[in-house]
Protein backbone atom coordinates (compact mmCIF):
# COMPACT_ATOMS: atom_id res chain seq x y z
CA UNK A 1 0.00 0.00 0.00
CA UNK A 2 1.32 3.84 -0.61
CA UNK A 3 2.94 4.84 2.12
CA UNK A 4 5.63 6.49 4.20
CA UNK A 5 8.66 5.31 5.42
CA UNK A 6 10.75 7.30 7.70
CA UNK A 7 13.98 6.11 8.99
CA UNK A 8 16.41 8.72 11.68
CA UNK A 9 20.16 7.95 13.27
CA UNK A 10 20.76 9.60 15.97
CA UNK A 11 24.01 10.49 17.34
CA UNK A 12 25.33 11.84 20.60
CA UNK A 13 22.76 11.13 22.78
CA UNK A 14 23.07 11.17 26.66
CA UNK A 15 23.48 7.87 27.48
CA UNK A 16 22.18 8.57 30.97
CA UNK A 17 18.60 9.02 29.62
CA UNK A 18 16.65 6.78 31.44
CA UNK A 19 14.53 5.94 27.56
CA UNK A 20 18.08 4.68 26.64
CA UNK A 21 18.46 2.01 29.54
CA UNK A 22 14.78 0.98 30.86
CA UNK A 23 12.82 -0.43 28.77
CA UNK A 24 9.80 0.39 30.82
CA UNK A 25 10.95 4.25 30.26
CA UNK A 26 11.53 3.88 26.13
CA UNK A 27 7.71 1.88 26.14
CA UNK A 28 6.27 4.97 27.67
CA UNK A 29 8.27 7.69 25.84
CA UNK A 30 6.55 5.57 22.71
CA UNK A 31 3.21 5.35 23.75
CA UNK A 32 3.01 8.93 24.67
CA UNK A 33 4.37 10.03 20.88
CA UNK A 34 2.55 7.57 19.36
CA UNK A 35 -0.90 8.58 20.73
CA UNK A 36 0.43 12.64 20.67
CA UNK A 37 0.78 11.97 16.37
CA UNK A 38 -2.53 10.82 16.39
CA UNK A 39 -1.30 7.05 15.52
CA UNK A 40 -2.98 3.88 16.95
CA UNK A 41 -0.63 1.73 18.53
CA UNK A 42 -1.77 -2.04 18.76
CA UNK A 43 0.64 -4.13 20.46
CA UNK A 44 4.01 -3.64 21.85
CA UNK A 45 6.88 -5.46 22.48
CA UNK A 46 10.47 -3.95 24.02
CA UNK A 47 13.54 -6.25 25.04
CA UNK A 48 16.74 -5.37 26.73
CA UNK A 49 19.90 -7.46 25.64
CA UNK A 50 22.11 -8.34 28.47
CA UNK A 51 18.83 -7.98 30.65
CA UNK A 52 21.44 -8.33 34.35
CA UNK A 53 23.00 -5.30 32.27
CA UNK A 54 20.95 -1.65 33.15
CA UNK A 55 23.60 -0.13 30.70
CA UNK A 56 22.51 -2.33 27.71
CA UNK A 57 20.95 -1.37 24.21
CA UNK A 58 16.79 -1.89 24.26
CA UNK A 59 14.97 -2.99 21.06
CA UNK A 60 11.35 -2.05 21.12
CA UNK A 61 8.63 -2.02 18.53
CA UNK A 62 5.45 -0.46 18.63
CA UNK A 63 2.82 -2.06 15.94
CA UNK A 64 0.59 0.65 14.49
CA UNK A 65 -3.01 0.40 13.17
CA UNK A 66 -1.67 2.33 10.58
CA UNK A 67 1.67 -0.13 10.27
CA UNK A 68 4.67 0.44 12.77
CA UNK A 69 7.32 1.87 14.84
CA UNK A 70 10.68 0.27 15.74
CA UNK A 71 13.80 2.06 17.58
CA UNK A 72 16.88 0.81 19.09
CA UNK A 73 19.07 2.18 21.71
CA UNK A 74 22.82 1.31 22.01
CA UNK A 75 23.66 3.83 24.98
CA UNK A 76 27.31 2.37 24.94
CA UNK A 77 27.79 4.29 21.54
CA UNK A 78 25.28 7.69 22.55
CA UNK A 79 23.25 6.09 19.49
CA UNK A 80 19.54 5.56 18.56
CA UNK A 81 17.96 4.35 15.32
CA UNK A 82 14.46 5.57 14.57
CA UNK A 83 11.86 3.46 12.21
CA UNK A 84 8.23 4.85 11.72
CA UNK A 85 6.47 3.41 8.29
CA UNK A 86 2.88 4.62 8.04
CA UNK A 87 -0.07 3.53 5.30
CA UNK A 88 -2.01 5.64 3.91
CA UNK A 89 -4.94 3.40 2.50
CA UNK A 90 -7.86 5.93 3.14
CA UNK A 91 -6.34 8.56 4.63
CA UNK A 92 -2.59 10.51 4.56
CA UNK A 93 -1.06 9.33 7.29
CA UNK A 94 2.46 11.26 6.53
CA UNK A 95 1.96 14.17 8.98
CA UNK A 96 1.54 12.16 11.86
CA UNK A 97 4.56 9.70 10.68
CA UNK A 98 6.68 12.84 10.79
CA UNK A 99 5.41 14.22 14.14
CA UNK A 100 5.89 11.03 15.58
CA UNK A 101 9.38 10.38 14.60
CA UNK A 102 9.91 14.79 15.01
CA UNK A 103 8.49 14.07 19.30
CA UNK A 104 11.33 11.06 19.69
CA UNK A 105 13.79 13.03 18.12
CA UNK A 106 13.22 15.74 20.19
CA UNK A 107 13.14 13.15 23.09
CA UNK A 108 16.43 12.08 22.38
CA UNK A 109 17.85 15.17 22.21
CA UNK A 110 20.94 14.15 19.99
CA UNK A 111 23.91 15.99 19.26
CA UNK A 112 23.27 14.98 14.94
CA UNK A 113 20.55 13.38 13.18
CA UNK A 114 21.02 11.39 9.39
CA UNK A 115 16.89 11.21 8.39
CA UNK A 116 16.22 9.23 5.18
CA UNK A 117 12.60 9.25 3.78
CA UNK A 118 10.81 6.83 0.95
CA UNK A 119 7.65 6.93 -0.46
CA UNK A 120 6.07 3.48 -0.73
CA UNK A 121 4.08 2.72 -2.92
CA UNK A 122 4.80 -0.70 -5.12
CA UNK A 123 2.11 -2.72 -4.12
CA UNK A 124 -0.43 0.17 -5.16
CA UNK A 125 0.11 -1.05 -8.52
CA UNK A 126 -1.57 -4.34 -9.85
CA UNK A 127 1.06 -6.81 -10.93
CA UNK A 128 0.85 -7.34 -14.69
Amino acid sequence: MNGLHLTADLRGVDPALTPMRSTDALAALCRHAVTRSGLTGVAELFHRFSPEDAQSGITGVVLLAESHLAVHTWPELGGVTLDVYVCNFGADNSAKAEALLAALIQSFAPASVSRQSLIRDAASTPAV
